[in-house]
């Protein structure tokens, strides 16, 4: 029955002893109870071995006098005290759990003397030295000296103590590291030592409690994150599972560099199994429906030092239905759903005018809100009927008054909307599966209402037949369209750039300046009674989660007819749109095929290799029958090699210049090349000879695209240039009339291009690294620049346009997102990747060292090997089938790859 939530908040459990409780001893009615009695902190705890009897509580404050008892023969210095009793004397106790019943604990106010005899009647001595120096420290009267004086005790107990090496699982483990820290549970912890071995994660309690040793397998661990535990970087939390919501363990250490050094062996340990995640790879895979609203959200908590163990920082989701009146929910109604855009506070209009006022009257530091939207006593408000003993520890052991406890959702939905101090967000546990938090099954005695009306479990709105119900529906508007396609601007109030700043009080976002991350240092505070007094008012008040994002988090890809789901429990389908029978179904037939080629990349097989240039190979264009393929080359040649007779049929030389890339353009009467001599050249294949030039640059043309009768031109000369063409009336004889139409200036030569599927935003790369996007229809440059600091090698949008591959120099492939410029996600690679392919979620590129690699992007890892090149793989093509694949390297070959399946 003994919990450390029986203990103060702040307070530590240090020791326990097998005693009786002794009442009125030596008189007719004296009683006898077998039990623990709990040495902490703060307090004095006997837990009687009988369920029906109560637990005793006996603060040290309250205590007048703590000492052996006496016998008759104790005087007598030539006999030994065998009685092995413990005398208390206080003014007030505290009864808990009676007849084994969760309750307001119950007070017992007057003088009363309390027997405890030990077991061990050796240890009496050592049991009252310690309860004189814990007396002594809860009589000081500030809360910092008390601190100090406990904090003090504490350590020179952990220093007596180490790690029992007898509790490794093998005799064989090699100790890396041991250090002391504390367990951290909620509203609790646990101070002892942790030791991090070559095979495993140990924690053993000071006080064995609640068992001798934690032991976690590494090769289990599946996250580890840092976090920021009463303000200060000493937590550590570890996870064994990809997404669930609560961890294995949760340390906090006394000093950053032991929480880093655990951190850096146990991430050594893991990295080889999987990768990092960070809050832009979890967002691409949002963002391409791999992962749901709701595991979204639980990863960007977790990466945000939200953690379920510490509930000053619980993890906060979003309220997201507005309709609790209605007899059915409508799902496809917008009025249905909450203002996503906007933070609880501001969605009441009359309110919000109220707070702004006063928020212009306020002196610095200025906050909107005068309560946060997550904080421990908003958190067990929700979970008071499944977590009571939570509430009565946070509570110095009463329930909330019943007419302030969760009565009903729509009475708590109005109250947020209207309250003068309410401005709270949810819990995930409305978005799970588990109703129980809704439903007062343990028959707790939370109090009657101002009506009479006894509260019991919370009240659902009417188009929910039940607790679990009401979840599935929540679960179901969570992941709904409006949400999916609205989510993004909840996280950039939360999560985001509308957390801090300007853009916060244009968002009507700003609490109170203590809650944020970086808000108060409390190393600066010497202090001890100041610091302990602002600690505890944060962690009551609540904490603003870590800023994740400093853009606009971009909106999720919203299918048009396909149903999306995630891979868990909480994943709904998203509701499909209107598609008749028959419309699309060649386009969906042919995107299940490339679907299914893209699954089965890996399979791709070396068909044919012939080496026909003497340097290396630029450019590849293949004729839309596939029987002709052109290649470019340093060695200043077009080539035209054909695939039936294997043999070379047509090698062109336009100067002596390197060629560094080629185009065939539609009806493949015509191949297009961009020379280092900074000319283009038309090549006529049906009179084989060249039909035009193009001097449109003052350097060497680096890359070219032709789409809808115009010619993209990147140059050395740090210009995109875009030409409308206009083909001669005879090809043999006319020449093409090029018209310059936009010429896009850059700071530094530009080494590719690409265009969207629209012809729309054009993206170029420059030799510093830099992105630009830029909208072809006006010419102009979006906001959007991104600054990646090397070489680029290529880059290529994803066939919906939303997103952007990089490569270069830095041996990383970089996702960004077209809209906000977000760099979304990074897989780093061993090797410079030269050029590649990719369908949104795999990639297959041309690495340095002439091998083909498969990589899972949003797993961040490299799926399959295929050998190919002796040197480089510069360029590559693939057909619209992804079927087909061709690659020139720096070895002068071409190889011909056929997928297999």
């Amino acid at each position: 029955r003994f919990s450390l939530l029986l203990l103060n908040l702040e307070e530590y459990y240090f020791e326990q002893h097998r005693a009786n409780h002794i009442i009125n001893k030596d008189c007719k009615d004296e009683r006898k109870f077998r039990g623990s009695l709990k040495i902490c902190s703060m307090s004095i705890i006997f837990e009687p071995d009988d369920n029906i009897q109560p637990i005793i509580k006996i603060p040290l404050r309250d205590c007048i006098s703590i000492k052996a008892s006496e016998d008759n023969e104790a005087n007598n210095p030539f006999i030994r005290d065998t009685s092995g009793g413990i005398s208390v004397l206080c003014s007030q106790i505290f009864l808990i759990k009676e007849r084994n019943i969760i309750a307001p604990y119950k007070t017992v106010r007057g003088r009363t003397e309390h027997l405890f005899q030990l077991d061990v009647a050796g240890k009496v001595g050592d049991v009252v030295q310690t309860l004189h120096q814990l007396y002594r420290a809860s009589c000081l009267d500030k809360m910092g000296d008390q601190a100090a004086m406990i904090t003090a005790i504490l350590q020179s107990r952990l220093a007596r103590t180490s790690f029992d090496k007898n509790r490794f699982q093998s005799i064989s483990e090699t100790l890396h590291m041991e250090c002391k820290a504390e367990m951290v549970t909620p509203l609790v912890t646990n101070p002892g030592h942790v030791c991090v071995t070559d095979a495993n994660l140990y924690f053993q309690p000071l006080n064995g409690y609640p068992k001798p040793v934690v032991q976690i397998t590494l090769q289990n661990v599946r996250r580890i994150y840092k976090r920021r535990h009463g303000l200060m970087p000493l937590g550590l939390e570890v996870f064994c599972t990809e997404n669930d919501l609560c961890s294995d363990i949760y340390l906090k250490f006394y000093n950053y560099q032991d929480r880093d050094e655990v951190y850096f062996l146990i991430a050594t340990y893991i990295e080889n199994h999987i990768a990092e995640h960070t809050a832009e790879s979890y967002m691409l895979q949002w963002q391409r429906g791999h992962i749901s609203n709701y595991q979204y959200l639980l990863h960007l908590n977790n990466l945000a030092d939200r953690s379920c163990n510490d509930l000053s920082q619980y993890p906060v989701f979003p309220w997201i239905i507005a309709d609790y009146s209605s007899s059915e929910l409508d799902l496809t109604k917008p009025e249905t759903f909450r203002d996503l855009s906007k933070p609880v506070g501001a969605l009441n209009k009359e309110r919000l005018d109220r707070l702004l006022t006063r928020y212009q009257e306020m002196p610095e530091p200025k906050f909107m809100y005068g309560s946060h939207y997550s904080s421990p006593g908003y958190v067990l408000f929700y979970l008071v009927r499944v977590a009571p003993e939570y509430m009565l520890c946070l509570q110095n052991g009463k329930f909330d008054h019943a007419d302030r406890t969760f009565n009903s959702i729509a009475e708590t939905w109005q109250n947020c909307l209207d309250g003068a101090t309410d401005f709270k967000e949810l819990i995930p546990e409305f978005y799970e599966n588990d109703p129980s938090f809704l439903v007062n099954s343990l028959k707790l005695d939370l109090g009657k209402r101002q009506g009479g009306k006894i509260v019991e479990d919370v009240e659902l709105p009417a188009w929910a037949s039940g607790p679990a119900d009401f979840l599935q529906k929540c679960q179901e508007a969570l992941e709904s369209q409006y949400v999916s396609e609205h989510l993004n601007e909840w996280i950039d109030i939360i999560f985001g750039y509308k957390q801090k700043g300007s853009e916060a009080v244009a968002a009507h976002n700003v609490f109170h300046p203590l809650t944020y991350e970086g808000g108060v240092d409390l190393n600066s505070i010497m202090d001890p009674n100041e610091k302990v007094a602002l600690l505890t008012q944060i962690l009551e008040f609540g904490q603003t989660p870590k800023q994740l994002f400093t853009k606009r988090h971009p909106q999720r890809i919203m299918p048009r007819f396909k149903g999306m789901s995630g891979t868990s429990s909480h994943s709904v389908s998203i509701p499909e749109s209107p598609v008749s029978p028959n419309e699309e179904s060649f386009e969906d037939l042919t995107e299940e095929s490339i679907t299914l080629a893209w699954n089965n990349i890996a399979k791709l097989k070396l068909d044919e290799q012939y080496k026909i240039h003497k340097e290396a190979i630029t450019g590849i264009a293949v004729t839309s029958n596939g029987s002709s393929v052109f290649t470019t080359s340093q060695d200043s040649t077009l080539k035209m090699f054909s695939k039936d007779s294997k043999t070379i049929q047509r090698s062109v030389s336009f100067s002596n210049m390197a060629l560094s890339s080629c185009l065939i353009l539609p009806g493949d009467t015509t191949v297009i090349t961009s020379s280092w001599d900074n000319h283009i050249y038309f090549y006529s294949v049906a009179f084989g000879r060249q039909q035009d030039i193009l001097m449109g640059h003052d350097d060497a043309v680096s890359k070219i695209y032709w789409r809808d009768e115009r010619l993209y031109s990147a140059s050395w000369d740090s210009t995109v240039k875009v030409w409308h063409c206009v083909p001669g009336e005879s090809l043999s004889s006319k020449k093409h009339h090029f018209e310059l139409l936009a010429e896009l200036e850059h700071d530094v030569s530009v080494n590719t291009i690409d265009l969207n599927a629209a012809n729309t935003i054009l993206a170029s790369g420059t030799k510093d690294g830099t992105i630009s996007v830029w909208d072809v229809t006006t010419s102009t440059m979006l906001h959007h620049s991104f600054f990646l600091l090397f070489l680029l090698f290529a880059f290529f949008f994803c066939t919906d346009s939303r997103h952007l591959l990089s490569t270069g120099e830095d041996c990383c492939f970089k996702v960004i997102d077209v809209q906000t410029g977000t760099l979304i996600s990074s897989v780093t690679t061993d090797e410079p990747q030269r050029c590649f392919k990719w369908d949104g979620n795999t990639i297959l590129s041309g690495a340095q060292s002439g091998e083909l690699l498969v990589w899972d992007l949003l797993g961040g890892k490299v799926i399959e090997r295929i050998k190919g090149h002796t040197g480089a793989v510069m360029s590559m093509w693939m057909n619209e089938q992804c079927t087909s694949v061709i690659t020139g390297g720096e070895d002068k070959q071409i190889m011909f790859w056929k997928l297999q399946y």
